[in-house]
């Protein structure tokens, strides 16, 4: 039976090297890994329930399991986790809140006011209302490791992971990040059953409680690996955490340049203009500290530089 890492006693709102590791794994390991919504865990209880002030301690939202340690990891290193499998709780929800999203009112802090939808997520759908139901697309929000220094609240995110907001991070496929202490220290939370791009209204997508199943693998560590990239079984992808939003399109563009440098033997000049003709790109969240983009390549154009 495959270790469990309950998030009872484990969720915290910071990823840090300074934390006691409250599980440790393996690599080649399948494990298990149980997140919390994003709000106090439990906080949900029922449809139609609006959440309040009391509810929601902000910036400690975004909960993450960890740190897992993973054995033998070491500063230097790659760490690539597998997305194996996600199971969600059956109740999720999205909220408008004063201050959060795209357009925060700054001053008055006001915008539409406290605003929550609580829906039902079963098989494989969002039950929207009775009306409206959306296909489920699981994702993972918060993934990542200890940054080289301090603490990073789980509401941001950067070179280490963190609040990454990507609908990538999702089964089946691989996201990989630059390992900055012994043991990695893994965090795991803030899970979506559903995400629209731009995660427009802060609390954006459907936040909802889940159970993990992953796999970790340890490599050397490519020597651009500066921020996180994510591999499906069609893509390779590279994410560029900034603001203003420019540049976070900037470092994934120039990521995703190193990546097919380095690995691929295409020349940097080439391959920015490759991209120029083929990137797959997006924001996928702009209500964190830091904004996230995505590029992405199709791997079926890389396969003809290999002839």
């Amino acid at each position: 039976m495959n270790q469990r890492v309950s998030k009872a006693g484990n969720i915290k709102y910071a990823l840090s090297a300074n934390d006691a590791f409250v599980a440790a794994v393996s690599p080649g390991e399948t494990f298990v890994v149980e997140c919390a919504i994003n709000a106090n865990d439990g906080t949900i209880r029922h449809l139609g329930q609006q959440l309040t002030e009391a509810d929601v301690d902000l910036p400690f939202v975004n909960g993450a399991t960890g740190p897992i340690e993973v054995k033998g990891a070491k500063r230097g290193d790659m760490l690539k986790l597998e997305i194996i499998g996600m199971e969600l709780d059956t109740l999720g929800f999205t909220a408008l809140w004063p201050g959060i999203g795209m357009f925060p009112d700054w001053v008055r802090q006001k915008e539409f006011g406290h605003l929550t939808r609580v829906v039902e997520v079963k098989d494989g759908i969002v039950h929207w209302s009775d009306k409206v139901k959306l296909p489920v697309r699981p994702m993972i929000g918060v993934a990542g490791v200890a940054p080289v220094h301090g603490g990073v609240l789980t509401v941001d995110n950067g070179t280490h992971g963190g609040n990454l907001d990507v609908q990538e991070i999702t089964p089946g496929n691989s996201v990989m990040f630059r390992v900055n202490h012994d043991g990695a220290h893994l965090f795991l939370g803030d899970c979506h059953a559903l995400q629209g791009d731009g995660e427009a209204n802060g609390m954006g997508a459907i936040e909802i409680g889940a159970t993990l199943t992953v796999r970790v693998m340890l490599e050397e560590a490519p020597k651009r690996l500066n921020h996180p990239r994510i591999e499906t079984p069609t893509h390779i992808c590279t994410l560029g955490c900034a603001r203003p939003l420019e540049d976070a399109m900037r470092i994934a563009f120039q990521e995703m340049i190193y990546w097919l440098e380095d690995d691929y033997g295409i020349p940097a000049a080439e391959g920015y203009m490759l991209l120029g003709q083929i990137a797959e790109a997006r924001c996928t969240q702009v209500v964190n500290p830091k904004y996230t983009y995505i590029c992405k390549v199709d791997k079926s154009v890389l396969a003809q530089f290999a002839g």
